[in-house]
């Protein structure tokens, strides 16, 4: 049976697979451990079964539930097969051919900008999808659309991580070394992640730190099924990570642990920090963490006499009002231990989405270029421009972040049409009843889209797209490792990719340019538009990813003209020899905690943060339609002195509130969380429409974390 190397199409570790078509083959049934194959059924194309690859080192062959049942969409009923287009009299979506649907796009989208001006279109992609299609997208955007307004969901992933990664250090990677390197450090610092739930593969390098002796500490207001395989849980109120950092940085400073050689040959701005820092003893972060002033202290001792010691940072921590200057905070921890470029140690972020590293390396965020190069940089859109063959004036310049687009839409001077590809942003855009709103609000709203998403639901054309096992391309996980998802089944007659979506569109608005739409002469052209800029892709091959397992960013082209010259290695980690700064330097960052956003108060006295769950993904578009994977909707997670206080009982509904809305969910009744907090997941609608809209000012990273709210019974 033909079997073809592939990756899972669901988070950042983009775990190796293989996947068997069985063509009529009897199915092996789903499993959940290690080797154990599923199957998708084709719809009459037979089975697709999931069979392990031992030999990818990210996942050595484990996989998670996801994983292990991600072809269930594979001949899915409710998987879309033709265009559809809302038909004006009835309000009612119905069939039509591609042609159709491709030509009344194109038209209204060139009416629309006739009477609005270029940025009256607008275009919302996903971290999600490959290299290829987020390079091609910010293309058809900037090129064939000639419009400053796109970006795309992985705003809201990683983007404070990647700020304050850019402000520190010069370059925006999510781990500047291997998964692998963790299990050899000392002591592992986990703020904000839930990896045990959200990475399930990765959770094994915990349980080997802690064999050889390490010690791994977590940062959460909840006890977490990652709390439970850790050694310290330290329970923070929502939001104020960065007094916690900052507790840390004063007792490191006060017991002379700060590695004064280390911060003196490689970094700058260390005494603005101390001087921040100075100010917060441990009984006043006490006051505002909750976490008792023993436990800082105790952390504090133990990262001074560890030899080595990393600090990840994930959503809990990033996704705040304040989300960079609280990873400043933490990579401050990291730097004052002079830890950065040691082997085994430093600071990094565990990216959440499947590409939401490479999505926004190459073009489909506001403000950059191909190559994680600026678009307000001279010399950046001159060199995107010759390879796109346009003048580098007709490139527009930076555009609205994600959920100022959003906002913006079918208002005065906003876009007055969208185009999305991979975002149910009706599900996971903070505020989301207003954004809905603004949704309906629009001209024309296309999605592309496999199934009839709650944002499909609401577009005026749909447009069915293959999904990952039936095309190529390739994604950059946490790691930077550029991995090649390669097709092993033909999509369903009717569907076509993206990339062939996008390229027939930019024919039809007048591109001046072409668009293919094969994936190895996309990644290729890609490599040029990428060459020289900080991620650099230009020595990745198809072939080489194939080869090598992989091969990791900055990866330059050997020059032409030296026939003799070994392809480069690739850089599995950074900041050995120098920092990306043109001194060298890594940076301090002197931030300071000023709260949340919206502070408690007696109408809305509990925090509410917001989660993901084992069993499902993002928005739940592909998870909550796939049997094997357990649905079993939303919840409220309360403290059981929460819960007497208002008579809630475990298992029976009870209401949250909000002052952008209201949610109605059982309720479990956990001593795992704080008294005065509670938890909703986001795979469903309901919990977006809760949380705050509130923008981080660097990076524009909403609120998801945090936000006043209220229980009842």
């Amino acid at each position: 049976m033909p079997q073809t190397r592939t990756h899972c199409p669901y988070c950042s570790l983009q775990c190796g697979m293989t996947l068997r078509d069985g063509r009529g083959a009897p199915s092996s049934g789903a499993g959940g451990g290690r080797g154990a194959p599923s199957s998708g059924t084709g719809g009459g194309r037979g089975t697709l079964e999931v069979l392990a690859w031992p030999e990818f080192p990210v996942n050595e062959g484990g996989l998670c539930r996801k994983g292990w049942t991600a072809t269930g969409l594979r001949g899915h009923r409710e998987r879309l097969t033709t265009p559809l287009v809302r038909d004006r009299s009835t309000g009612e979506l119905r069939a039509v051919g591609w042609d159709e649907a491709l030509d009344l796009v194109a038209s209204r989208l060139l009416a629309l900008q006739a009477e609005s001006g270029r940025d009256a279109v607008g275009v919302f992609g996903g971290g999600g999808l490959t290299n290829e299609k987020a390079y091609q997208l910010g293309k058809l955007a900037r090129v064939a659309l000639g419009t400053s307004q796109v970006d795309y969901n992985g705003r809201w992933c990683m983007s404070s991580a990647a700020s304050a990664g850019n402000q520190a250090f010069g370059i925006d990677r999510g781990l500047p070394f291997p998964l692998a390197d963790l299990e050899q450090t000392d002591v592992l610092v986990l703020v904000g992640s839930n990896l045990v739930e959200t990475m399930p593969p990765a959770s094994r390098h915990l349980d080997r730190l802690r064999a050889r002796g390490g010690t791994v500490v977590v940062v959460d207001p909840r006890r977490t099924p990652t709390a439970d395989r850790a050694d310290v849980l330290l329970q923070p109120v929502p939001g104020t990570d960065l007094a916690l950092a900052l507790g840390v940085l004063h007792l490191l400073d006060a017991a002379g642990a700060v590695d004064e050689a280390y911060v003196a040959e490689r970094t700058t701005g260390w005494e603005d920090v101390r001087r921040v820092a100075a100010g917060w003893w441990p009984e006043r972060v006490e006051r505002v963490t909750g976490v008792p002033a023993t436990e800082l202290r105790a952390l504090a001792t133990l990262l001074a006499g560890a030899g080595t010691v990393t600090v990840l940072t994930a959503r809990g921590a990033e996704q705040h009002a304040q989300g960079t200057a609280t990873v400043l905070g933490w990579i401050g921890v990291a730097l004052a231990l002079g830890m950065p470029g040691k082997p085994h140690a430093g600071y990094g972020c565990l990216t959440g989405q499947g590409n939401g590293q490479g999505g926004r390396e190459h073009g489909q965020k506001a403000d950059q270029l191909p190559g994680y190069r600026m678009v307000d940089d001279p010399a950046a859109r001159a060199h995107v421009a010759r390879v796109w063959g346009v003048a580098p004036e007709s490139l527009p310049g930076a555009g609205r972040s994600a959920y100022e687009l959003l906002d913006a839409l079918g208002r005065p001077g906003g876009p007055r049409a969208l185009l999305v590809l991979g975002s149910n942003i009706v599900v996971s855009a903070p505020r989301a009843g207003h954004v809905a709103e603004r949704l309906e609000a629009l001209d024309l709203l296309v999605v592309c889209d496999l199934v009839m998403s709650e944002t499909a639901a609401l577009a005026d054309v749909v447009l069915p797209v293959t999904q990952w096992a039936e095309e190529t391309g390739t994604m950059t996980n946490l790691e930077g490792r550029v991995v090649l998802r390669q097709q092993a089944v033909p999509p369903p007659t009717g569907v076509r990719s993206d990339l062939e979506v996008i390229a027939a569109l930019a024919e039809r608005v007048g591109s001046p340019v072409a668009f293919s739409a094969d994936p190895e002469e996309v990644f290729a052209e890609l490599g040029r538009a990428s060459a020289g800029g900080r991620a650099d892709y230009s020595g990745i091959t198809y072939d080489r990813i194939r080869e090598e397992h992989g091969v990791f960013w900055p990866c330059p082209a050997t020059d032409p003209a030296d026939a003799g010259a070994a392809p480069h290695p690739g850089t599995p980690r950074l900041f050995g020899d120098a920092f990306a700064h043109p001194d060298g330097r890594a940076r301090f960052v002197a931030v300071d905690h000023r709260g949340t956003a919206e502070p408690t108060d007696a109408a809305y006295p509990l925090h509410l943060t917001t989660g993901r769950v084992l069993a499902q993904y993002q928005s739940g578009a592909q998870t909550r339609r796939i049997p094997d994977l357990p649905d079993a909707g939303p919840f409220v997670e309360l403290h059981p002195m929460l819960a007497a206080r208002i008579g809630a009982v475990d298992g029976r509904r009870v209401v949250v509130t909000t002052r952008r809305g209201a949610l109605e969910a059982p309720a479990r009744v956990v001593d795992t969380i704080r008294p005065d907090t509670v938890f909703v997941p986001f795979h469903w609608v309901g919990a977006n429409r809760l949380t705050n809209d509130a923008l981080d000012p660097s990076s524009r990273m909403p609120e998801f974390k945090v936000c006043a709210a209220a229980v009842h019974a």
